[in-house]
């Protein structure tokens, strides 16, 4: 029960690594907002949990929205930024739009997550949690937009967490940067390639480890992370990636 009565906020928390994620602040104590687009995912999800467990539309990318979903609550411990998109494409082949709205996702996003979390959370400490990417780090030719919105998503992490210890808030701000997940967003890119064994292989050759992650090992981590065992650990980026980025 590391996270006893906490009550965490996590965005994109309907599928993938943020379902992942909400299950195992739920099994560790904590009362948990599923915040999505996906209505009926999130609901079901909520429902599933019961009592600790509860849905709110969020669109990360709208300050209305974020300000919503900020006024229904007095107190919040954790917030997880964990919605976001991969946009495919090298620096030639997408466009401008495409491009704009990868970074209103996955950065202003978090971005406005901080942002509207830190004036409650400030008045009682607490942890956020931005979900990045080994390919802040690593950058691939064909995904130059999703490469530059993670590589923000870090810095900005930074930034955040020592403007927090600056200020004595007693918040805490690190970033997570998962390898390659098998999630069923993951599932669904392959099922349209015509060569998806070979690009499977491709991925998992990525790892030296031999196989791609599991959400359940990136919600560990997110629970090491908004529980108080970490409260010496601000400003870090956690690679939970398989040596990818090696």
């Amino acid at each position: 029960m590391r996270l006893d009565r906490k009550l965490a906020i996590v965005t994109g928390g309907a599928s993938g690594l943020g379902e992942a994620m909400v299950r195992r602040f739920v099994d560790e104590g904590a009362n948990v907002v599923v915040a999505d687009i996906d209505e009926k995912a999130g609901q079901n999800l909520a429902s599933e949990l019961g009592n600790t467990c509860q849905f709110i539309r969020l669109d990360v990318s709208q300050e209305q929205d974020w300000q919503h979903i900020m006024a229904k609550f007095d107190r919040v411990d954790i917030l997880v930024n964990n919605a976001g998109i991969t946009t495919f494409g090298n620096i030639e082949a997408v466009t401008l739009e495409q491009f704009k709205h990868e970074f209103e996702i996955d950065v202003v996003g978090v971005f406005l997550g901080c942002k509207h979390v830190i004036p409650s959370m400030k008045q009682h400490g607490g942890s956020i949690i931005n979900i990045a990417s080994m390919c802040a780090v690593r950058a691939q030719p064909d995904l130059v937009a999703y490469n530059g919105a993670k590589a923000a998503v870090t810095h900005m992490t930074r930034s955040v967490a020592l403007h927090c210890a600056r200020e004595k808030y007693g918040i805490r701000c690190n970033a997570i940067l998962p390898g390659i997940i098998k999630t069923p967003i993951l599932q669904k890119v392959l099922d349209q390639m015509e060569n998806s064994k070979a690009l499977f292989d491709e991925w998992v050759s990525d790892h030296p480890v031999g196989r791609l992650g599991e959400p359940e090992e990136i919600a560990e981590m997110a629970v090491y992370l908004a529980s108080d065992q970490s409260k010496f650990t601000t400003g870090t980026e956690m690679r939970i990636d398989g040596g990818s980025s090696l």
